[in-house]
């Protein structure tokens, strides 16, 4: 169900007035890497987690926030039957034409970052050990390496990704490489992270690193990166 929310506390929608009193823990990974999986069993653990991902898919179903807007600055034509974000035909759009990619930002993302504030806000006073914001294109986003405690990166051979996102999405091999290409490269991500998650085989495989992963921030302080 999409999430509607109207006339925020200001108070809690600004994420940088929890920093210091809950660790922050990014986690991020290319399409098709596993992140799902990882923040999943972390909140098994007993984390909280916020999956901006599925706050956008949620604020772009049929009576979600972002769609009068949408509407309005596409067209119906990218609204499908259902009333959601027509995601095929939106895709191929903002590969193609950068300004598209920048008109639909400038009106997912605040909504995106207002939904985050708010559950971050509700795990906090919920005594969770610590958050997790799961963000596809972390790298990508001055503001999250800079509010970040501790990046955690999820990580497999580009040709798994390839296979997984086939698989999961029913996409073309060719579509999948464009969305690779146009994320920020595997070693940027290698390079930028605190900590690995290697996810290439099973959950019997991912379950035992993941619990190691928990343990280790159990003990973050909320030092800032280092990178920051």
């Amino acid at each position: 169900m999409a999430t509607t929310h109207s006339n925020p506390d200001p108070s809690q929608t600004d994420l940088k007035a929890l920093k210091g009193k809950i660790s922050f823990i990014g986690l991020t990974g290319g399409i098709g890497s596993g992140k799902t999986a990882v923040s999943d069993l972390l909140g098994k653990l007993g984390a909280g987690i916020i999956d901006t991902d599925l706050i956008s898919h949620q604020i772009t179903a049929p009576g979600g926030q972002a769609i009068p807007l949408i509407r309005k600055a596409f067209g119906a034509d990218f609204i499908n039957s259902q009333g959601a974000l027509n995601r095929p035909k939106m895709r191929t759009l903002v590969f193609e034409d950068p300004m598209a990619r920048q008109v639909l930002e400038q009106i997912t993302h605040p909504l995106i970052q207002q939904e985050t504030a708010k559950q971050a806000f509700e795990l906090a006073k919920s005594k969770v050990p610590y958050l997790v914001f799961v963000v596809p294109l972390l790298i990508e986003s001055e503001f999250w390496l800079k509010l970040i405690d501790y990046l955690v990166v999820v990580d497999c051979p580009e040709e798994t990704q390839i296979q997984r996102v086939m698989h999961r999405n029913n996409m073309a091999r060719p579509e999948v490489e464009s969305i690779l290409k146009a994320q920020t490269s595997r070693s940027s991500r290698l390079a930028a992270a605190n900590t690995v998650i290697e996810n290439q085989g099973g959950l019997d495989e991912l379950k035992p690193a993941v619990l190691n992963l928990h343990q280790q921030l159990l003990k973050i302080q909320g030092e800032p990166l280092s990178s920051s």
